[in-house]
């Protein structure tokens, strides 16, 4: 039982090791960190405030929105006790019976403060209300009114940008947690599934992925985030893909691909991170989107490939099983990409802690009439 407690948490451990070092999370969140910013470059982010504020989290979005109301009625309430007392209109201040009043029924500081709020927001009670004696709070009504239109419009465009913000629409499309490297067809490829989780459609679809990993010069000069790029593709092509149910895409590993050089037994050993992107506008709310997602060597599953997950009922309706979207299967694959090219001889590969046993294959894949992406 301690030997079991032990592993889980090394395997913890390693993970969370793992997450760290990772340039992209498995969400799409970048992982890095600035620092040594010049005042001048800090200063950028206010110049564009309305990018900041939308960028904020949301309980600080929360917390700006309740601040700047609360805080404009208290400072207007303020300016209505200073204009009340000026014109002598105080309870404590005793008013004769012939006043002429600014604010009737402001008597205080709280009063002033409630007429304010009531002002700004347009609720009027009808108990305080202004009268035409006074120019100066004619003028601070209007400023008011003004301004707190300025705050109402600012608050609610945030909230609104917040909303609707591209980077949710995102979260519905999701990758594998494991990439594959099998054959396909003629060729050796490297390949991962992404999914479509809405039936609306992402318009104008681009894949594509960069390998990031160090590299070293003849001049022995380090490149730290050596960028290479990876193109990736469907049966159909690189562009405008179709996607309206999931997608396997593939990378050919041939002389100019950076995966030419590995195998079986060295890919693990490797130090890099497979970035995959995917472009595209949602059909709904025509906005532009970017999902992404990494990879590393561990996650890179040699002599494997996914297992089906579209297939058609009696009744002749597509169906998609999700319970397989992540799940491989063995599959005969040389041990290099060297092998392949030049021997005819293609082998099973069993590597342990990565191959999936677990896998369940559901009996409506078993048809004849299946259909395999």
């Amino acid at each position: 039982m301690m030997f079991g407690i032990r592993k889980r948490i090394q395997d913890h451990l390693v993970e969370r090791r793992i997450r760290r070092t990772r340039l992209v999370t498995k969400y799409g969140q970048c992982n890095i960190e600035f620092g040594n910013m010049k005042c001048g470059n800090q200063f950028a982010f206010l110049v564009d405030f309305w990018t900041t504020f939308v960028e904020f989290r949301w309980r600080f979005v929360l917390f700006f929105f309740t601040v700047s109301f609360i805080l404009s009625w208290f400072i207007f309430g303020l300016l209505w006790f200073w204009i009340a007392w000026s014109n002598g209109d105080l309870t404590w201040q005793n008013p004769s019976k012939g006043h002429k009043y600014c604010v009737e029924n402001v008597s205080d500081l709280i009063t002033a403060f409630l007429f304010s709020m009531e002002t700004q927001t347009s609720i009027g009670y009808g108990v305080r209300v202004i009268t035409p004696h006074c120019s100066g709070a004619v003028t601070l009504i209007i400023t008011q009114f003004l301004i707190g239109s300025i705050i109402n419009c600012f608050m609610c465009g945030i909230i609104l940008a917040k909303i609707s913000i591209p980077k949710k629409r995102a979260k519905t499309i999701t990758f594998s947690q494991t990439a594959v490297i099998c054959p396909k067809k003629d060729f050796l490829c490297l390949m991962i599934r992404v999914a479509n989780l809405r039936k609306t459609l992402m318009i104008g679809s681009q894949i594509y992925g960069k390998l990031l990993r160090t590299t070293m010069k003849p001049n022995e000069e380090t490149i730290i985030m050596d960028q290479v790029n990876i193109e990736f593709m469907v049966d159909a092509g690189k562009d405008n893909l179709f996607f309206v149910c999931p997608l396997t895409l593939y990378h050919v590993i041939d002389k100019a691909s950076p995966f030419f050089e590995m195998a079986v037994d060295t890919l693990h050993k490797q130090e890099f991170e497979l970035v995959v992107f995917l472009d595209g506008t949602a059909e709904t709310t025509s906005s532009a989107c970017q999902v992404r997602t990494s990879f590393i060597p561990q996650e890179i599953m040699w002599g494997y490939s996914f297992l089906p997950i579209i297939s058609r009922s009696k009744e002749g309706k597509y169906r998609v099983n999700f319970s397989n979207f992540s799940k491989v299967v063995p599959v005969a694959t040389a041990h290099c990409s060297y092998c392949f090219h030049n021997m005819k001889a293609h082998h099973l590969h069993c590597i342990n802690g990565i191959d999936n046993r677990e896998f369940e294959v559901n009996d409506n894949f078993k048809q004849p009439n299946m259909t395999k992406m």
